[in-house]
């Protein structure tokens, strides 16, 4: 029977240390948490403090409970205080030195039949129980930030822990309401891996001034649902957390998109910790405050209106797909007459019908009225002919993701479209500049990258290419707040942000599943429960389809020329073998068809 280790020790009460020493004690279990002096004990019992009031506050934790938890902790100076324990978990600084330093002391302190786990993410947990004259005891407990809301523990085996030290952990996870995955001991396990290096490169596109920490950040949580942008994501892991953990991974692997980057070092250098220092990317209204206060790199919202912005009263829409219809759908729910145009007035009229189903969904669901859906509706108008299309003020483009059509697209609409007409493509990968240069007006021309379900996603990425003129991308920026849509703006690079983000993680998943270190249930599992990703990044790849991301990451890799964006071979063997993911009802998972 497996022990229930009633009495826990902590050593290291910073942001993750407090939040693991608030997660024992929510369990039930007494806890003895180490600090390095007074004024760490002081900043940890903070945190604690803080961490259980919101949860009062929040409605997740009664006032009662959070006083008898606070009573289970015990906060101290002297290690020694942790002899009586059945398991410490050493939750100190990630560098190598200082947890050696730790562990050293407390083998010459605690008994022979305790656990003792590690909270590294990064370095070799081999390489500190290989020095201890008991390392079957020796494991991995790797807690995710904020640890009391963050479900996944990895459980970080070597060659020397014994069988049932791992099982009782997994036990003893499963008993805190988290769910455990059992990894082998590699740097940056599962989770780490496949994040810290997406962090690194959102660092490298602030580094450029490619865009805002802000849109960075507001992209990925706009575009893919994630919890926290990037950049806001490192300020809570802290800058010398990552800096330290990407540092160690390159070292082992030797890939490129591992190397930290520079303004992560000289961040750590001026004490710019993140959210635990009161300033990272961001600045903080103080230490282990969450809430942001403006800087010198605030921008300014953008207000609706505005001297020196075009009019635009009609709008084009060319092309009748899904996503065409949602960016239709979009247009006319704000009130704005669309000519949507597809290849024969047959296909454009049994779209319409389509929008009218959709626009009916939204009367069902209490989102708009039937007033609202009939007058959204007697503003769209179907055409087989790019010819009506003269007289608007924007098109939008929305068909097929291939250049060559594209830009004879653009040659088209630069001979209806009257002088002054926005031409705006929704490509999602495709060089903007590519269609602006297919007409006369490059100047006219820009990207307005909508995310699928148009209607639904609130993103748009805003693309302007070195020709773009200024007031075409304020009337559009001015345009997306009109639409109720979050404008986010950057260069014509490849991927523009998000998927210039996203996909060389996806890419790193399917990477990590040939070497085989982890499975494709493991890696989903890790991402959602540990990241609080929507979806893992096999779950992801099948909606996305296996095709659409080989032909995004041919151009990635052909605008970037990293060796981390080609495609890696099993994705491009799955696209050979016709498993192109749900559409197909096979990729990396099967599907009832």
């Amino acid at each position: 029977m497996a022990r229930e280790f009633t009495k826990v020790a902590v050593v290291g009460v910073g942001t993750v240390g407090a939040g693991i020493v608030e997660t024992f004690a929510r369990s039930g279990r007494d806890v003895v948490a180490v600090a390095l002096d007074d004024e760490k004990a002081a900043r940890g019992r903070d945190l604690i403090e803080r961490s259980t009031q919101a949860a009062v506050d929040g409605g997740k934790m009664e006032a009662e409970a959070r006083q008898a938890l606070l009573g289970r902790v015990t906060i101290t100076t002297a290690i020694e205080d942790v002899a009586d324990a059945d398991l410490v978990v050493e939750a100190v600084s990630e560098t190598i030195e200082a947890k050696r330093r730790v562990v050293g002391q407390l083998e010459g302190i605690i008994g022979d039949d305790a656990v003792l786990a590690t909270n590294t993410s990064s370095h070799s947990v081999t390489d500190i129980a290989a020095s201890m004259q008991l390392p079957g005891r020796v494991i991995g407990l790797h807690f995710f930030p904020p640890v009391p809301v963050m479900r996944l523990v990895e459980v970080v085996r070597t060659v020397m822990t014994d069988p049932p030290v791992i099982e009782e952990m997994i036990e003893l996870v499963t008993s805190l309401d988290k769910d455990p995955i059992v990894v082998e001991d590699r740097a940056g396990y599962i989770a780490d891996a496949l994040v810290l290096a997406y962090l690194n490169h959102a660092v490298s596109m602030f580094e450029a001034n490619y865009a805002s920490r802000e849109d960075i950040d507001a992209a990925m949580k706009f575009g893919c649902g994630l919890p926290r942008g990037p950049l806001e994501l490192l300020d809570l892991i802290g800058i010398d957390t990552a800096y330290s953990v990407l540092d160690t991974m390159h070292r082992q692997s030797g890939d490129p998109m591992q190397a930290p980057r520079p303004i992560l070092k000289q961040m750590v250098t001026a004490g710019m910790l993140g959210r635990k220092s009161g300033r990272g990317f961001y600045t903080y209204d103080g230490p282990d405050s969450g809430k942001v206060v403006a800087d010198t790199l605030t921008p300014t919202p953008p207000a609706a209106g505005g001297e020196g912005l075009r009019s635009i009263d009609k709008v084009g829409v060319v092309g009748n797909g899904t996503m065409a219809m949602g960016i239709v759908e979009v247009f006319v729910k704000a009130g704005y007459p669309v000519t949507f145009v597809a290849r024969s007035q047959e296909k454009a009229d049994g779209s319409l019908a389509k929008l009218a189903k959709s626009l009916d969904k939204g009367v069902a669901r209490g989102k708009m009225t039937q007033e609202a859906r009939d007058a959204a509706l007697g503003l769209a108008t179907p055409s087989a002919s790019v010819d009506d299309l003269a007289d608007v003020d924007i098109v939008v483009e929305a068909i097929a993701e291939d250049l060559d059509v594209k830009t004879d697209m653009f040659a088209r609409l630069d001979a209806v479209c009257k002088p002054g007409a926005i031409l705006a493509t929704t490509t999602s990968s495709l060089p903007v500049i590519k269609c602006a240069m297919a007409t006369s007006r490059p100047q006219d021309v820009i990207g307005m990258h909508f995310f699928n379900p148009a209607q639904v996603m609130r993103l748009v990425e805003v693309v302007s290419t070195l020709a773009t003129a200024d007031d075409v991308v304020a009337t559009v920026a001015d345009l997306c707040i009109k639409l109720r849509k979050h404008a986010v703006f950057c260069g014509d690079v490849s991927g523009f942000i998000v998927n210039a983000l996203l996909f060389p993680y996806l890419n790193n998943a399917i990477k990590m599943l040939a070497s085989q270190y982890a499975t494709i249930e493991e890696i989903d599992m890790a991402m959602k429960v540990g990241c609080g990703y929507p979806m893992g990044p096999f779950e992801l790849l099948d909606v996305v389809g296996l095709d659409v991301s080989s032909a995004i990451l041919h151009e990635l890799f052909a605008e970037f020329r990293q060796p981390g964006f080609a495609p890696a071979p099993l994705l491009e063997y799955l696209v050979q073998a016709g498993f192109m993911g749900r559409k197909t009802g096979r990729g990396f998972h099967n599907y009832a068809r």
